[in-house]
């Protein structure tokens, strides 16, 4: 069995050939360095809200006193903003008794701004998979921004499983830092076990910071790429002489680091996705970055972090510069076979500021 950390690629698929992971074939794409897509099954359900199983019961047994009504995905639906659906997925899990899971929305899922949590039978939290889980999956989603369709199939989110505790601590990630340069920052803040990225508002050649996501739009096929004009979408939003910016209460944003992030081929980061010390928002909805992400020899020298960036209740300020969330580091079991980018067809190596696949510049 591999040693304490993230598990790479290889040792994903080996938990299909041992049974851990129960699913149809997987996908030739559905494999990446440090995670694993989940797919979406052939039934969806409206529920009247969000939930947690607890303890003491499976997702199924309250599914069938909160849902409104359900309905097929074989060929495709519309999931509408503002309601809340909950779908089986079809991977179900038997982990052995050292190996936890967590998951996370993909990159493109939280650039649409759908969001998305998994859920385990007998959890009392989302998103996290105790070790030695044996049971179904359940994606919950709940589209913000933009009415989506989906099918079975469709990938929103995705797993990563790990042996023991492998997160790095301030005094290892200033080493890594150190050695390997995690962020393009001359001083970079490290402190609770993270390393902090800020906020780029003086934008690229043409003043260009970000993009707010319009409202009663057309709707989104997931699992199309190139297929949306930008603008019927987004409004672009400009740096016009002062580098800040108003985030309104409930509105979505699409903006960038300042800083180049390195994830080294025997680590994995992820994104806090919202920080209260750094003010009323949330930022990245999608928070698993893979080994290789912005590593030079795969492509991505100078790769930054896209940031979805949603204010809560109040307007707030963000200041270029300001710093708005942190990466935290986790070692690796083993190095994957295949980094980021290195002929996987990833979407956003080696970015700037970019929207999600879905969307063609016109």
């Amino acid at each position: 069995m591999p040693q304490t950390g993230i598990l790479p690629d290889t040792d994903i698929l080996r938990l299909f050939e041992t049974g851990a992971i129960s699913a149809p074939e997987p996908d030739p794409d559905q494999v990446q360095p440090a995670s694993l897509d989940l797919r979406l099954g052939d039934r969806a359900y409206r529920i009247r809200a969000s939930f947690l199983p607890g303890s003491h019961a499976t997702v199924a047994d309250k599914l069938e006193r909160l849902k409104l009504h359900e309905f097929d995905l074989k060929d495709s639906a519309v999931l509408e903003t503002g309601c809340v659906y909950l779908v089986p997925l079809q991977e179900h899990l038997a982990l052995p008794d050292e190996i936890a899971a967590s998951t996370n929305p993909k990159s493109s899922t939280g650039r649409l701004d759908i969001f998305t949590r998994v859920i385990a039978d007998r959890a009392q939290g989302f998103d996290h998979i105790e070790p030695g889980y044996r049971g179904p999956l359940y994606l919950e989603i709940s589209p913000s921004t933009f009415p989506v369709v989906v099918r079975a199939g469709s990938r929103l989110s995705q797993i990563r499983f790990r042996i023991g505790d492998a997160a790095l601590d301030d005094a290892a990630l200033a080493r890594l830092h150190a050695e390997q340069t995690l962020v393009a920052a001359t001083q970079p803040h490290i402190h609770g076990g993270g390393i902090g990225l800020s906020i780029d508002l003086e934008g690229d050649s043409n003043r260009l910071v970000g993009y707010r996501g319009k409202r009663h739009t057309g709707v989104i096929d997931v699992d199309t790429k190139a297929a949306c004009s930008i603008l019927d979408f987004w409004e672009p939003i400009h740096n016009r002489g002062s580098a800040d910016l108003v985030l309104d209460p409930h509105e979505f944003y699409i903006l960038v680091s300042r800083e180049a992030v390195h994830v080294p081929p025997d680590h994995a980061a992820e994104m806090v996705p919202f920080d209260p010390l750094v003010g009323e928002f949330r930022v990245h909805y999608a928070g698993f970055f893979d080994p290789g992400f912005g590593h030079a020899e795969a492509g991505g020298a100078g790769a930054r972090a896209v940031l979805e960036v949603r204010s809560h209740e109040v307007p707030f300020i963000l200041e270029d510069g300001q710093l708005v969330g942190r990466l935290v580091y986790e070692r690796m079991s083993a190095i994957p076979k295949r980094l980021y980018g290195s002929g996987l067809g990833s979407n956003y190596q080696a970015q700037g500021l970019k929207l999600s696949k879905h969307f063609r510049a016109d």
